[in-house]
Parts: structure tokens; C-alpha cells; sequence
């Protein structure tokens, strides 16, 4: 019987949860006596590390990877070594499934395959959690509602922004309605020239792949959108265009390592430099062919590198969002009007906080899962209208995304059954909806129209989320 838990009892258990969190709900919530067997589908830099070797190092007491599955058996031999496992490895992912039977599927793989595995995780008996993001389509999104609704199993979708301090103070303000109801707001992120430039590198600079970044990255700040806002997108209308990586480029080779122009590129990366890097990707290129260190100037790149979106809401606000991916610094700035005033937001901007770290170390460091100490304090500007603006000073940090990594694994795996008054939690309708702003506004690029979410899957959109 103790596989065999209600539905109801699931989703209550997943509502104290958000990106990450199935790996303990079957453990700690349904009364398991075991440990919780987890398969992973996909090898890669996300899959082997936040979503492998992390778990390994900080739940091996109440969790096991009973399987590894990747199309690349040299990743797979790296992935046991990183990770520090000894479990059966697979190229056959149906063969995994079969032979580990696991409480758990984690995918990590591309984003166009999300949808595969998934569907074949749910029909095979598995709760499945997904990385960001859930797919890169609606026809795919479609997919994996039916099956998740056929299915008596359960599909959370990875986020962590949510949890960061700063992130979770925005969401706070609004929620008790310091400046009454939101009208309209606007959202521009920034990618530096390191960061920014690595998707076109890889795999990500394909659509067919990826989704574009409407899709693989804006899903991340598509979310936040409709958390904060507490109410679903309505109508996206977007432009966008690829004006300055792919063809553009003045010239162009096959990857970085082997090019002629490494003096004359300013985009030249050595991938050399990486240890991870070239044990993980380019040991194994004679497997796949996939190169991790591609040309940002290569001809089949097809997604956007700038973009803008107007998005209007259920409960009628409206967003005006843009992404741009070859700036000289890294980081956002947000306002959110509303009746009764404004909030300003920004991080990482460095011209405003005085920054004086490298960009590209920036970002590093963002990414690090193990800083602990790095606290600073993070401004945000509440104006009320007719008082004095108030200078709110957010305790923050940089490593983990902010700090919001390490905050959901300890809310899963330390603190399961802690309040949660600002929904952080997200679930398959979370994920849907933040991959169909993106797809919206990607079709309304090519439509040169408004598209309604709507039209896109069964979903209808709500005004209140809650």
C-alpha cells in the first residue's frame, strides 16, 4: 500500500513545494519506509549537478539514484563518476524504466524531448519532474496535460527564482497590497556578452531545440509574472528578430577550438579552461557530435537575440517585457504600477549597486551552489502616492540563484510542513503557462497579431490563481 496514496493527498503535498521538491514528496509524504528511487533522463551540466550530484551530497540518507539514462554513453560514464553513484546506466530509456521501475523520473534532457519523457514517465508508473522548461510548443504542452490527467501519477515543473529573498520581498509588498491594484509593469532583463552569448554556443541557438529564448529562458521571468501577479496571461502580442549572433557575424567556423579567427573574435571561448567541460562534452563529441563550444556566428542559429512582448492579463494588467542577449552588463530592472502607487526593483545592474566584479564572474557566481556567507543587501523603492518614497533594504545573497536553490531544498528536505503564505509552490499549470507566453509571443511574431492563450491548449485563462 505504500506506493498507492491519493491524488488529493499529492497536490496537498506538492503545495508546500516548488522547483525540485518531488524528489522528498513520495519519501516524507507519503510514509514511505524506504528510500525514494530516482531515475534521471539526461547527463548534462544541470542534470548531474543541481539535480544529481547535489541531491546525492546532501539526501543519500532518504533518496537513491537507481538509473541514469543519456543518448551519450560517455556522459553517462562521467555523470556516475561526478555525481558519485553506482547505479545501472542506460542509452535505452525505455530499458531504464523497465528494469529500475523508479518512484521518480527527473528530466534534464533538451528541451524539445521534455515532452517524451515526461509522458513516458507518467505512463509508466512515475511521479516525473521536469526541468525548465516544461516543453518548447503548445501542441507539446497539450500532450502533457492529457497524460498527466490520464495519469494516476503526478509532473512538477522545476523553478527556484521564487524562493530568493528579494524575489519573495516583491511578492510580499504585493500581496498586501502596498500600492493597491497592479495596472501595468515593466519587466526588461539583460543577458552580458558571456552569459547571454553561451546560448548561442549550444544547442539553445536552434528553435527546433529549444523554443527560442522566448521559451528556454523567458520562461524563468514569465513565471515570476504570473506569481507576482497572481493571475494568468490573456494576450501576447511580441517582435523580435536576430540581428546581431548567427549570420550576422562577420565571419564564422565550426566551433571556437578549431576556428581560424580566434585573435579577430571577441566572442572566442576556450573551453580548454574547464575541466568540467571538457570531461563532460568534449571527451564524448565522437558520440553524438555535439560540440559545446559552437560559433555564436554559425548560419542555422534562428532565435531571437532581441526581444519585446506586450502581455495583458486576466485580472487586466498589463506587461511590457524585453530580453536583450549581447549587453555589456547581466541583470533586470522591474516597476510595477499600481492604483495607489509604484514599486522599483533591479538587480545586479552595475552602474546602481556600485559592482565591481568581472561580469563574467558575476555570473559564475550566481550560479555557485555551495556560497553560504556572500549576504549583501539589495534596494528595492516603494512610492506611495502622495508620501515620500521608502528605501527597502533586502537581505540577499548571490550564490544559488540568488539564495533561492538553497531555500527550496531546505523547505523540502529540512522544514517539509512550513508555511508557505506566498505560494511559491508550482506545478504543471505554472509551467504551462510560463511556456505559453513565450509561445504565444514567438507565433505573434510570425503572425504579426495578438495571440490568446486561450487558442493555444485547453487551459482557460483565470484572473486569480488562487
Amino acid at each position: 500500500m505504500e506506493n498507492k496514496f491519493s491524488r488529493r493527498s499529492f497536490l496537498h503535498a506538492v503545495s508546500l513545494l516548488a522547483a525540485g521538491t518531488a524528489v522528498s514528496t513520495p519519501l516524507m509524504g507519503f510514509g514511505m519506509k524506504r528510500k525514494l528511487r530516482v531515475a534521471l533522463v539526461g547527463t548534462g551540466v544541470r542534470g548531474t549537478s543541481f539535480w544529481g550530484r547535489r541531491l546525492v551530497e546532501q539526501y543519500s540518507d532518504i533518496l537513491e539514484f537507481v538509473g541514469l539514462s543519456d543518448i551519450n554513453p560517455g556522459r553517462l560514464d562521467y555523470a556516475l563518476d561526478y555525481m558519485k553513484v553506482d547505479c545501472p546506466t542506460f542509452v535505452d530509456f525505455d530499458e531504464m524504466m523497465v528494469s529500475t521501475k523508479p518512484d521518480l523520473l527527473i528530466v534534464t534532457t533538451m528541451d524539445s524531448t521534455h515532452h517524451e519523457f515526461i509522458i513516458k514517465g507518467l505512463e509508466a508508473g512515475s511521479d516525473v519532474l521536469t526541468e525548465k522548461p516544461l516543453t518548447t510548443d503548445e501542441n507539446k504542452c497539450q500532450q502533457i496535460l492529457d497524460a498527466e490527467e490520464k495519469s494516476s501519477k503526478n509532473l512538477i515543473v522545476g523553478f527556484n527564482y521564487r524562493w530568493s529573498p528579494y524575489i519573495t520581498k516583491i511578492k510580499e509588498l504585493l500581496q498586501n497590497k502596498e500600492i493597491g491594484e497592479i495596472t501595468s509593469v515593466d519587466f526588461h532583463w539583460y543577458l552580458n556578452i558571456h552569459h547571454g552569448a553561451s546560448y548561442f554556443r549550444r544547442w539553445h541557438g536552434v528553435t527546433k531545440n529549444s523554443g527560442s529564448l522566448w521559451v528556454h529562458k523567458a520562461t524563468h521571468h514569465f513565471d515570476l509574472l504570473n506569481w507576482w501577479l497572481d493571475s494568468d496571461p490573456e494576450e501576447v502580442f511580441a517582435y523580435g528578430d536576430l540581428e546581431h549572433y548567427g549570420s550576422n557575424g562577420p565571419f564564422r567556423g565550426k566551433n571556437c577550438r578549431s576556428c581560424a579567427h580566434k585573435d579577430d573574435c571577441k566572442y572566442y571561448w576556450d573551453i580548454t579552461k574547464s575541466s568540467r567541460d571538457m570531461k563532460l562534452y568534449v571527451e564524448n563529441e565522437h558520440h553524438d557530435g555535439y560540440f559545446r563550444d559552437g560559433c555564436v556566428y554559425r548560419h542555422e542559429i534562428d532565435i531571437y537575440d532581441k526581444m519585446s512582448a506586450n502581455i495583458k492579463y486576466a485580472n487586466n494588467a498589463v506587461v511590457n517585457y524585453s530580453l536583450t542577449t549581447y549587453s555589456p552588463y547581466e541583470g533586470w530592472k522591474i516597476a510595477f504600477n499600481g492604483q495607489n502607487g509604484r514599486i522599483d526593483a533591479w538587480l545586479d545592474i552595475p552602474f546602481m549597486s556600485n559592482e565591481t566584479m568581472d561580469q563574467e564572474a558575476l555570473h559564475a557566481a550566481e550560479m555557485n551552489q555551495n556560497v553560504s556567507d556572500d549576504m549583501h543587501r539589495e534596494p528595492l523603492v516603494l512610492h506611495k502616492n502622495w508620501e515620500e518614497p521608502q528605501i527597502i533594504q533586502v537581505v540577499s545573497e548571490r550564490g544559488g540563484h540568488g539564495g533561492g536553490d538553497k531555500r527550496l531544498h531546505d523547505k523540502i528536505f529540512k522544514n517539509p510542513e512550513a508555511a508557505d503564505p506566498y505560494n511559491h509552490a508550482a506545478g504543471i499549470r505554472d509551467g504551462v503557462m510560463s511556456v505559453l507566453i513565450g509561445v504565444a509571443a514567438r507565433n505573434s511574431i510570425h503572425s504579426k497579431g495578438p495571440v490568446k492563450i486561450a487558442d493555444l491548449t485547453s487551459i482557460e485563462p483565470s484572473p486569480n490563481r488562487a
